[in-house]
């Protein structure tokens, strides 16, 4: 009889309001502890952003919900019932879909491919293509998600790729969806829309987690925000009652000045002069076509433009990285564009230091020590030299000693090998080395892709600081944002060509994506 009636309270018993909860999620890797009784619940039918610095744990929470990895300890609840989730396939039966940063798409398959790829229904594939036709029409239709069933997922543009990603998790039936820095690689066109989507999806009841490093985006489009910093939840709050200051606190543990501080800028003199550049890539596709352009010492020049337009091309060519045509002048002298002479060593010679996008596969030698990273391109310095045969170690480890305690590197440790140190430390390693060189001329590449928002403000302090010493800088960064509140001037880039020059006090964000999209300047 009583557990008849145990049975008859469970089953007359409300629902859960909360579409997940996780209880105490633990898990380990080693001695680094990632996750640490984390305690998490989120509403059903509410968009519910996720915060940190590098390392904070958020991935690897994500990750466990999603069944890439198993917790050590704790559970998981879905819409109140305890749900293990072993692997991603036991996620997708639990209604859980994932989008990535980096999309998990076929190229050279169609969208109607993609969607139905891994879901499809028995031996006939024209049975499973028929029958996601018809569903891709009905969600293309509900939820602002127009796309062509037929397109190769190759050309398409980013943000319609993103789309297809978000179809393929509803197709599965997902009622809850995670999404990874998901406008990263968007226009503020492209993201405007997927925040409209977003918002359809949840009028529809379904649940969005939003992992993001942008403040501003979480303020715009989540109904709470839960905050994490070093494995742990340190809180969740209602968006509309917090503020990007006091998060920004909470992710650091400090008072963070989220606006960049500088005076007017004090441009002088022309340093850099760029005429009809162009680069090829290993394809004989030009990827640069024809840009030009001046830097004048003192003054902070923003590229701003979506990834893969050809901003990486001309800081190649730039850095001496990558073969060229056209005209590179430097203090009023040529430099090589392509050939002897057009390499890394002769553009250092010439007063030109260099902060690549990729600091992993140009910045650094992750397997070598901190002290062995702050050498490279530098070996040469006399300062290193014990003698004609042999570098000064000890000289190094002092000078990388030194670095590490203007730059804030932690732990500081110049024997430690770069790859133990976070992303944000290792960039900071980066740029330490180049700009305590003191070049004529910084070129900075996404010099705050992946770092915490501590460091953030630290590297935006020394970009500044190198500025009003009279020096030019040449910023590349995907993140508008950062072009907005630190350059001087700002050049668009769109398809390998400068759509237009703007005044960062007089242009607005609007405009600068509507250049980014290809518009021209006139139309912009």
């Amino acid at each position: 009889m009583a557990d008849q009636a145990e049975k008859g309270r469970q089953a007359t018993a409300a629902p859960s309001p909360y579409a997940i909860e996780l209880k105490g999620i633990s898990k380990a890797f080693g001695p680094v502890q990632a996750n640490r009784d984390i305690n998490i619940a989120v509403p059903r039918g509410t968009i519910h952003g996720i915060i940190g610095e590098n390392g904070a744990g958020k991935s690897t929470l994500m990750s466990i919900l999603y069944g890439f990895y198993k917790a050590d300890a704790g559970q998981i609840l879905i819409n109140g019932t305890v749900t293990p989730i072993p692997d991603s396939q036991s996620a997708i039966r639990a209604g859980i879909g994932m989008v990535f940063q980096h999309f998990k798409l076929v190229q050279n398959f169609t969208v109607l491919e993609n969607v139905i790829l891994g879901a499809e229904d028995g031996f006939q594939l024209s049975t499973s293509l028929s029958k996601a036709r018809k569903a891709l029409e009905a969600l293309s239709r509900d939820y602002e998600l127009d796309v062509d069933p037929d397109a190769l997922i190759e050309d398409l543009s980013v943000g319609h790729q993103q789309r297809v990603e978000i179809l393929k998790a509803l197709y599965r039936q997902a009622e809850i969806l995670i999404l990874d820095e998901p406008t990263g690689v968007l226009t503020p066109a492209e993201a405007d829309h997927l925040f409209r989507i977003l918002k359809g999806l949840k009028e529809q009841g379904k649940t969005i987690i939003l992992i993001t490093h942008k403040l501003r985006e979480i303020m715009e489009a989540t109904d709470n925000v839960s905050v994490m910093r070093r494995g742990t939840m340190v809180d969740t709050v209602k968006t509309a009652e917090t503020s990007p200051e006091q998060l920004a606190e909470l992710m650091v543990g400090r008072k963070v000045l989220l606006e960049v501080e500088k005076k007017p800028a004090a441009p002088g003199r022309t340093i850099l002069k760029v005429e009809d550049l162009r680069v090829k890539d290993e394809h004989g596709v030009e990827r640069l076509k024809g840009v030009s352009f001046e830097i004048r010492t003192g003054e902070i020049l923003g590229i701003a433009g979506v990834a893969g337009n050809g901003q990486s091309e001309l800081l190649a060519a730039l850095g001496g990285m990558a073969k060229a045509t056209g005209r590179i002048e430097m203090n009023g002298a040529a430099l090589p564009v392509a050939g002897r002479g057009a390499d890394g060593q002769s553009r250092r010679t010439a007063g030109i230091a260099h902060v690549p996008e990729d600091r992993h596969h140009y910045g650094l030698i992750l397997d070598f020590s901190a002290w062995e990273n702050v050498a490279f391109g530098y070996h040469n310095d006399p300062k290193y030299q014990k003698n004609a045969l042999f570098m000064d170690n000890a000289a190094l480890r002092a000078d990388t000693e030194a670095k590490m305690a203007t730059f804030d590197v932690r732990p500081p440790i110049p024997a430690l090998a770069a790859k133990n140190f976070s992303g944000g430390n290792q960039q900071k390693i980066v740029v330490a080395r180049e700009i305590e060189r003191n070049p004529e001329l910084l070129l900075v590449g996404q010099p705050t892709r992946g770092v915490d928002i501590g460091a953030i403000e630290f590297i935006h302090k020394q970009i500044v600081a190198l500025r009003d010493q009279g020096k030019a800088i040449l910023l590349v960064s995907v993140e508008l944002d950062e072009i907005m509140s630190l350059s001087d001037r700002i050049a668009v880039m769109f398809d390998g060509q400068i759509m237009g020059f703007r005044d960062p006090e007089t242009t607005n964000e609007r405009e600068l994506g509507l250049l980014m999209a290809g518009m021209s300047g006139e139309a912009a």
